[in-house]
C-alpha cells in the first residue's frame, strides 16, 4: 500500500519542511509513501469562497483514482485515537488498498462534491491550525500509527 499526502497549495515553509520530511523518511521504512501539492486555482484570489472550493474540487476529483481511499481532514470529520488511526491504516492495508489518501483541503476547506466522495472524514482536532503546521502533524500521527502497528517503542500510551 502506498500512502498519499495531499495538500493544496505551496510547498513546505522553511520551518515545517525538516520536521516533515523526517517524519515521510520514517513513514517510509513503512509505507511508500509520497506528497503532492495540488496547486491554488489560478486568480483564486478574486474568487468566492464557494468557487474557490468548487476548482479545487474539480482538481481533486479528476485526480482521484476510482480504488483510491480518500481520507478528507475536515473539521466535522470523526476524532480519533493514534491507535485507532492505526487500526484505520492496518484495515486498509488488510484489504489490499493500492492507495490510501490524506486530503488537506485548501484555505476555506473541502467542496461538499470532495467530502461526499471521501471514504472517511477526519478531524484533527477541534482547534485551528495553519495548513503548514496540519502537514506537520498529519505526517507525525500517520508515523506514529506505523509504529504502533509494529509495536515499536515511539507510541508509548
Amino acid at each position: 500500500m502506498k500512502i498519499s499526502f495531499w495538500s493544496i497549495g505551496k510547498n513546505n515553509e522553511a520551518y515545517i519542511k525538516a520536521g516533515v520530511e523526517d517524519f515521510t523518511h520514517r513513514i517510509a521504512r513503512h509505507f511508500k509513501v509520497q506528497w503532492i501539492f495540488i496547486p491554488v486555482p489560478k486568480n483564486a484570489g478574486m474568487l468566492s469562497e464557494m468557487d474557490l472550493r468548487k476548482k479545487e474540487a474539480a482538481i481533486i476529483l479528476e485526480w482521484l483514482g476510482n480504488d483510491d481511499y480518500l481520507i478528507a481532514l475536515d473539521e466535522k470529520g470523526k476524532q480519533i485515537s493514534s491507535r485507532a488511526l492505526a487500526n484505520l491504516i492496518q484495515t486498509r492495508a488488510n484489504e489490499s488498498v493500492k492507495n490510501l489518501i490524506f486530503l488537506i483541503g485548501g484555505v476555506y476547506g473541502l467542496d461538499d462534491a470532495v467530502l461526499k466522495r471521501a471514504n472517511y472524514k477526519w478531524s484533527l482536532s477541534e482547534l485551528t491550525f495553519p495548513h503548514q503546521l496540519v502537514r506537520l502533524i498529519l505526517a507525525e500521527q500517520v508515523y506514529r500509527a506505523c509504529t504502533i502497528i509494529k509495536n515499536e517503542k515511539y507510541h508509548h500510551g
